[in-house]
């Protein structure tokens, strides 16, 4: 490709919303345009690393045993009301509807169109197992959408759904698609960890969610040094807490003028927020449920919602909390609430001395304990994990890293297959129900987390295998007529061996091509000019460390066949 014929618009500057690596060197780069929020124009760089993205997916899919189709993208809203799911998704479902008032929505993924397709027809347990996947456009209503491709409106994923005979076959399918990820992830060059994960919306017994290692993720990802446990934060277990005792003394009243918070309360009455309970009023499902957590802890959202079995969770508005407890926010407490039920995190179990709300304004309670001052109804796991915290497997101390989510797989048992009637008949002519898994893969935002692990100070360094181009030639003496000629005659080269170049033939300074080059981060660098030319050679910069070396210019073809770490062997199907 002639660079003075792409459409490569960069920019100079960080465009001012731009708040990732990825982001500022995507747009700057001229990979991508911002429509609205959360929305984008792919332009022709980056359809390239995304058609190689892509041929890599289909290509590990394939190998494991699934079939590529393709679904509707609008999807009607019956299906989803078969499942529960039209109003369990919320707000982030994009709904409308068409000229008959019919509801429809566009799919922000394909459980429900997939399993009515296998529904009508496969109906023997000769047809199973049976694994197919697409590669599509998704839409979700983001909230915030933010990031540039990571957390988009509309994206690019692959999804794919297997159906089963029994569980022992289905985790078998689960198992290709874990393992089929797994290489995936090696070849488009991503350092990732599986951990255990959240099932979420999509539902089912189990899931892995695969994740970018990137301190700008969005997400925690908690492990154990040792290997032996990694979940993400929503997910990760957190085991009982040694007991925080203190002194044995009666309840007592205190006033604490205009001390809400726990940093306010704990240097107030000179304690630890190790000490301090925190009583936060939830309302799951319409019904009001008070959270024990202690001071220096999080509630996790996901954990509360999962234990209470919710599907609609969120932390209640002041005047709730104010009708509950009788008191102004900031000063709740356990003691003597009626009409709630109180829920209290395991570490909250083994406290015997601590500071709780009063509720009522400017006081609390010192020296009170758990199950004799207040009651509790039920205790569980209810906080994200911390630094430090034992690992439920071997008790090593956690690490937290942080990761953008790029893979997901679930273990869905029947939850579709029950809702839907999806059924088979066995070698008994007895009707059963098929065993469903479902695998995610976010195509574009994979893009970004690439970029946001190879990069520099210059630009995007990109590994050659979804490389938009393997070769940047760049001749810097465009007056020169050598240089011309030689840029020309290796172009042609390269194109004809089926080694992707881009030529920069634009009429530029040598520093504008240079920093272009750099910023683009294609992995070799063909520097052409007149000086070397005179000595028979060519410079090849390494974009990845700037290695430099010169060789004759009439070997550039042996060159890149024995330097290239292009696979020719396409990977086998099953």
């Amino acid at each position: 490709m002639r660079q003075s014929r792409l459409l490569l618009p960069t920019l100079h500057n960080d465009p001012a919303e731009a708040e990732i690596i990825s982001f500022r060197l995507m747009m700057r780069g001229g990979l991508i345009r911002k429509l609205s929020a959360g929305i984008y124009t792919y332009l022709p760089v980056a359809l390239r690393a995304l058609s190689k993205i892509k041929t890599i997916v289909r290509e590990e899919m394939n190998r494991a045993g699934a079939q590529e189709l393709l679904l509707p993208a609008l999807q009607p809203a019956e299906l989803w009301e078969e499942t529960g799911r039209w109003k369990q998704y919320g707000r982030e479902l994009v709904r409308l509807k068409d000229r008959h008032d019919r509801d429809f929505c566009l799919g922000p993924t394909h459980e429900e169109v997939i399993t009515d397709l296998v529904r009508r027809e496969v109906k023997s347990y000769r047809q199973l197992p049976l694994n197919l996947y697409q590669i599509q456009t998704k839409f979700r209503d983001e909230i915030r959408p933010r990031f540039g491709l990571i957390r988009g409106r509309e994206f690019i994923m692959k999804d794919a759904y297997s159906f089963d005979r029994d569980a022992a076959s289905a985790m078998e399918n689960y198992r290709k698609m874990y393992d089929a990820y797994h290489r995936i992830f090696e070849r488009v060059g991503l350092s990732f960890r599986a951990v255990e994960a959240d099932t979420g919306l999509i539902g089912g017994s189990s899931s892995h969610e695969f994740m970018a290692l990137a301190q700008t993720g969005e997400e925690g990802i908690v492990f154990c040094p040792s290997g032996h446990y990694a979940a993400n934060v929503e997910r990760a277990e957190a085991k009982g807490m040694p007991p925080v005792v203190g002194q044995e003394n009666q309840m007592e009243k205190v006033t604490t003028p205009g001390k809400k918070s726990v940093e306010e309360v704990s240097a107030f009455l000179s304690v630890s927020p190790q000490q301090l309970v925190k009583t936060l009023i939830f309302v799951a499902d319409g019904k009001p449920i008070a959270v024990l957590i202690r001071g220096d802890h999080q509630v996790n959202e996901i954990k509360l919602k999962r234990f209470l079995s919710a599907t609609d969770l969120i932390l209640a508005d002041t005047k709730t909390v104010e009708a509950l407890t009788g008191g102004p926010s900031g000063f709740s407490g356990p003691v003597g609430l009626k009409g709630v039920e109180i829920i209290g995190d395991l570490s909250v179990k083994e406290m015997s001395d601590c500071v709780i709300g009063a509720n009522q304004k400017d006081a609390h309670y010192i020296h009170a304990k758990p199950m004799q001052d207040f009651f509790v109804g039920q205790f569980s796991d209810l906080r994200n994990v911390v630094v430090g915290d034992p690992c439920p497997q071997c008790s090593t101390p956690l690490s937290i890293d942080r990761g953008i989510e790029v893979g997901h797989v679930f273990m869905l048992g029947t939850k579709y297959s029950q809702a839907m009637h999806v059924t088979y008949l066995d070698p008994e002519g007895k009707e059963q129900l098929m065993v469903m898994g479902c695998y995610g893969i976010g195509v574009s935002r994979i893009m970004a987390a690439v970029i946001e692990q190879h990069h520099d100070a210059h630009g995007m360094i990109w590994p050659e295998t979804i490389a938009p181009f393997t070769v940047h030639i760049i001749p810097v003496q465009d007056q020169s007529e050598a240089v011309t000629k030689m840029a020309e005659a290796i172009y042609t080269t390269l194109s004809q061996q089926g080694i992707e170049a881009l030529l920069d033939d634009r009429k530029e300074r040598a520093g504008v091509k240079f920093n272009d080059a750099d910023l683009l981060g294609l992995p070799y660098q063909i520097i052409i000019g007149e000086k070397n030319l005179k000595e028979g050679v060519i410079e090849i910069k390494h974009r990845r460390n700037d290695q430099k070396e010169r060789i004759k210019a009439d070997a550039i073809i042996d060159y890149f066949q024995r330097t290239l770490s292009i696979r020719t062997e396409k990977p086998r199907t099953a």
